[in-house]
């Protein structure tokens, strides 16, 4: 990790993640004082405790003590925010997400040849996804799923009149999302939920939990429905306008995303910058930066 951030001389580092590799180029950063931020994607937390029985309060500790040295942690949502900070955490700002709209595009719905509606999934197959909640909501037509993951063989014994279509990927994925009637999103704990945004930009609507993610992209937009009950949800969203769908997807751009991360990074100096990375400076004034 060390020669490959020297290879790269960098004015400042983003730590995209807390696993092994976050850790060790924190570690560097802090050892030779160059400049970072961090970005909050997953409620690992969450995660440990729904797979393994770990308290929360003790993996957001560590959490918190991760991010305590970055500048700034980047989230991409109000909700989310709101939740650090109620967890002691610092230096929030915000980074919000974009859709490629000209892949993502309302299609011809004949690409899926199954009974109507068509409800989608679109993620991991993992327990922290909740995702058997969707697999048990009781709806006529079609259910598929489209990805993979560690319950993938257990859920496809489990439930053998659902589609499992295995990862897709760029045009066959988007043809998939167009061609579904009701998007259905089961997680309790992502921050954001990109495949939201994915599926409005195809005119599909929502179906979702009012929890963080859903409760930020969807809100009270008439553009899908959350509610408590899943199965309601998915009965409610059904319908929505495709137009509307798509209007609400295009307020999301990589543009705007992009400039939000410059900006959470502007702060540093560029004298500390140069200081810290250029190669005709001595020691101690690398290391005073």
């Amino acid at each position: 990790m060390a020669k490959k951030i020297e290879g790269l001389r960098p004015c400042v580092v983003h730590i995209a993640t807390e696993g092994p590799l976050g850790i060790a180029a924190r570690r560097y950063c802090i050892k030779r004082k160059i400049p970072f931020t961090t970005a909050f994607h997953t409620k690992f937390p969450e995660y440990l405790n729904a797979r393994m029985g770990v308290p929360v309060t003790w993996t957001y500790k560590a959490m918190r003590r991760f991010h305590a040295p970055a500048s700034s942690v980047m989230v991409a949502t109000q909700t989310v925010e709101d939740e650090l900070h109620s967890h002691g955490f610092i230096n929030i700002k915000r980074w919000s997400r974009g859709v490629d709209t000209a892949l993502f595009r309302p299609r011809d719905k004949s690409f899926l040849d199954l009974p109507r509606p068509i409800s989608l999934y679109v993620g991991r197959v993992a327990v922290e996804k909740n995702i058997e909640a969707f697999l048990q909501v009781k709806h006529p037509g079609s259910k598929i799923v489209v990805g993979e993951g560690p319950q993938l063989k257990e859920l496809t014994r489990k439930y053998p009149d659902v589609h499992f279509v295995g990862v897709k990927e760029g045009e066959e994925l988007a043809k998939h999302f167009a061609a579904a009637d009701v998007f259905v999103f089961p997680s309790l704990t992502d921050t954001f939920g990109l495949v939201l945004i994915e599926a409005l930009a195809c005119g599909v609507p929502v179906a979702a939990y009012p929890v963080a993610g859903p409760l930020d992209v969807i809100g009270d937009a008439p553009v899908g429905c959350l509610h408590a009950d899943l199965a309601v949800a998915v009965q409610r969203a059904i319908g929505a306008s495709p137009e509307a769908c798509r209007a609400h997807a295009e307020r999301f751009s990589w543009d705007a995303s992009m400039q939000q991360f410059l900006a959470n990074i502007a702060p540093f100096p560029p004298e500390r910058f140069f200081a810290s990375n250029s190669e005709a400076q001595p020691k101690p004034a690398a290391a005073a930066a």
